[in-house]
């Protein structure tokens, strides 16, 4: 037996599969992270962070909200947002209602970068992943992530 089929079940089928979605998926970040910096000069995490805050209502979430909202760590919103706050992006005032809560608010030129990046990150979703699927795939991949979104995602908290 050779050393990879003793630690696992999966085959080498599966692997060859895996291998493949795996390093798709980090060439298309890539290859979407570099547009950013280039069309923008922006990163995809101050993008993830502006697009979330240029989406919702008030045009500024709390941290927590934030952190919720695109996944992240509280520690990682913080540092980010410390840096885009330097970089003039975003403002970050004081909850009036929780003096523990802070808004992370974007700013003018925070909105110029949104919707600088906007239209050419567009294209290359388009051009990079649209583009090269049919209807076909796009319904399979659409039914795959779901899957796999739903195995992966915490258990939802029982109010009981």
């Amino acid at each position: 037996m050779d050393g990879m089929s003793e630690v696992s079940e999966v085959s080498a089928e599966q692997w060859r599969v895996w291998r493949s979605f795996y390093a798709m998926r980090r060439q298309l970040d890539r290859a979407l992270e570099n547009q950013l910096q280039t069309d923008s000069a922006i990163s995809s995490a101050d993008y993830e962070i502006l697009l979330a805050i240029f989406e919702s209502t008030e045009k500024r979430l709390r941290s927590r909200d934030l952190a919720e909202r695109i996944g992240w760590e509280k520690s990682r919103i913080s540092h980010q947002v410390s840096r885009m706050t330097a970089r003039g992006l975003l403002n970050r005032t004081e909850c009036e209602d929780d003096l523990r809560g802070t808004w992370v608010e974007i700013t003018a030129e925070g909105r110029r970068a949104t919707l600088g990046a906007m239209r050419g990150h567009t294209r290359a979703i388009r051009e990079f992943f649209f583009d090269v699927l049919d209807e076909r795939e796009l319904a399979a991949l659409l039914s795959v992530s779901d899957k796999v979104l739903a195995a992966v995602a915490p258990a939802p908290c029982d109010p009981a």
